[in-house]
This record gives structure tokens, sequence and C-alpha cells, in this order.
């Protein structure tokens, strides 16, 4: 059985921990287009180069490059059985564009899971997290260090990103319902959006996943 999903969500609902643990259970590759654009830098392929030079100016790479690069990316062995698209696309003209390119080969996107939070619990999540240089998180409105920024795990100090605070975390949703809220549209007439309420714990919200994509986890 393949799952081939397509993974949307506002800044801050938890949408690159939900996919990583999905994948992780139905062992598939989770398939975040960031990290992918610098894995064909590193690699300098063609499309590498490519997107190294727009990147270069200060350009995004074109609509075009990032999808035969991640037409690339699903023809691989470990996609054959599903995969979990994360950061693209980012409008309807991307989705139309992704499923022309993508006829070509067969692949065709089985679900868009679309994690709802509620914009105060977005802010708050953005907005009063920090973090530690040994990867440990946290919130300190929702999971803060037992001692005031300092980290549970290794005693290091934490620190927080000056960009995250109430107000640029507003901004950031609005943006994204901006932009995004045409997409949701455009799947939402092929039939193709499960809607998941974001507001709960984490393993909540994966039995969730679990339940609207019809899937179970891979003994």
């Amino acid at each position: 059985m393949t799952t081939r999903v397509i993974f949307l969500g506002a800044p801050g609902c938890g949408k690159g921990t939900q996919a990583s643990q999905l994948a992780k259970l139905l062992n598939i590759p989770h398939i975040d287009t960031g990290s992918m654009l610098r894995e064909e830098i590193a690699l300098q392929s063609e499309e590498g180069k490519l997107a190294e030079s727009f990147m270069n100016q200060g350009q995004l790479a074109p609509a075009t490059l990032v999808v035969r690069i991640i037409k690339n990316r699903l023809l691989r062995d470990d996609a054959q059985k599903g995969f979990i698209l994360d950061g693209f696309p980012r409008s309807p003209e991307q989705a139309q564009m992704f499923e022309d390119i993508m006829s070509e080969t067969g692949i065709v996107i089985q679900h868009v899971l679309n994690i709802e939070v509620d914009e105060n619990i977005l802010i708050d999540r953005m907005a009063f997290r920090k973090s530690c240089v040994c990867g440990e998180k946290y919130n300190t409105k929702f999971k803060a260090p037992k001692v005031e920024d300092v980290c549970d795990k290794c005693g290091a100090a934490l620190t927080q990103r000056a960009d995250d605070n109430v107000e640029t975390a507003a901004k950031r949703i609005e943006t994204y319902k901006k932009e995004t809220e045409p997409l949701i549209n455009y799947y939402t007439e092929k039939n193709l959006v499960r809607n998941v309420n974001g507001n709960q714990e984490i393993d909540k919200i994966l039995a969730d996943i679990l339940s609207v994509l019809g899937v179970s986890a891979v003994k």
C-alpha cells in the first residue's frame, strides 16, 4: 500500500514533528523541500548548481527547478512505497505544475493533510519557544525548563531567536493564511484535504493523522 501525502500547516503547528514521526512509522521518506535543495547544492548536481546560482543572488529557486528536483527525489527507490512532501507546493499554480510534471511518472498525490491550530496557540508556540545548542527545545508556556533559561539535559543556557515574538509570529501567520488559503481551496475541490486538529497533544495528533489517512504503522 502506498501513502503519498502533502503536509500543510501554519508556522508553529508542529508540521515538521508530525511529518518526521509519520515517516518513521510508515517507513517512507519525509521530503522537506528546503533540506532537499540544500542537499542538491552540497552534491553540486546540475539542479543544485542552478539553485545555488539563484540563492547567491538573493532569489528563490524557480518553481520549475524545484519541481524537477522533487521529481528526481520521488523516483528514488525509498519513495516507491510513498512519501511525505513538506514545503511544496505553496500556491495553486505550483500545485498544477507539480501535477503536470508528475503525471509523466504515474505518481499521484493521495492526501493533503492540513494541521489546524488556533491562532492564539500558534502565536504562543512561536513567541515563547527557546532552544539549546544540544538540540533540546522548550517553550516557556507549554514546556518550560526546570530552571529558567537553563537546559534540563545539558545545563547550557537557552537562546531565543530575535524574530520569535508576538508581533512577528502574528505577521507570519497572516502571510501564511493569505498564501495558503487558495491552495487549500484548490485541493479541497479535488477532495484531497484531510483536516486534523493540531491543538492536541503530539501523540493524539499523530493518532488522528493515522486515522484520517487510513494507515497503520509498519511492523
